[in-house]
């Protein structure tokens, strides 16, 4: 099912997808993503299997705001709340401690979660429709290539569970850098669109 991403009543029929527990696909200012209701065991798994994506891995999520980023995960402070001045929004997503609400199966065991604000106003009004933040994976099967526009996501728009909000192409690029800055090091989790020593340099300075 698809719907243009231009309107309230189509983010309206987005969020009541979702508490259905089905997935939507949205644009994001890197590639298009999925998302589902990251507190439901059933949703995530329709999602790992609509992508192929092992059990084990944990989702990325998108927020609206850094206030709803605060409002889930508790106050930014240190390094953490630096880089979400001066990165987001933006392709930065920062590994925070995760709220209790989220199911372990959006975790791939771990405690945390990489998150971020994207610069995308689609991204961002639908997890402010949808009142907390949203996972985020890439729309595309497990090892295939990061789409950009509504026409390359094949097979993934063909499943009756899935509402794509058709906004256009998406930037591209490379995805999200992932940064841990919790403790007294920072720690680069994954290469992505923002460069490693760019951020360094940017906390150094």
């Amino acid at each position: 099912m698809g719907g243009t991403a231009t309107n309230n009543a189509v983010l309206e029929i987005a969020v009541d997808w979702l508490r259905q527990g089905r997935v939507v696909v949205f644009p994001t200012d890197t590639f298009y993503g999925l998302a589902v209701d990251p507190t439901s065991a059933t949703a995530l798994g329709a999602l790992f299997a609509l992508k192929g994506r092992p059990l084990a891995s944990a989702l990325p999520f998108i927020a609206a705001s850094p206030a709803q980023v605060e409002m889930w995960c508790g106050p930014l402070g240190g390094q953490s709340a630096r880089l979400a001045a001066r990165f987001w929004p933006g392709p930065l997503s920062i590994v925070l401690d995760a709220p209790r609400s989220v199911d372990p199966a959006a975790l791939g065991g771990a405690g945390s979660i990489a998150i971020r604000v994207p610069d995308h106003a689609v991204a961002r009004a639908l997890a402010a429709a949808w009142g907390a933040p949203l996972p985020a994976t890439s729309a595309n099967r497990t090892g295939g290539p990061a789409v950009r526009t509504p026409d390359a996501l094949g097979a993934i728009a063909d499943d009756a569970s899935v509402l794509v909000l058709d906004a256009g192409a998406a930037p591209g690029g490379a995805p999200s850098t992932i940064v841990d800055a919790r403790g007294g090091e920072p720690r680069l989790v994954r290469e992505g669109a923002i460069a490693w020593n760019r951020v360094l340099d940017f906390l150094e300075g």
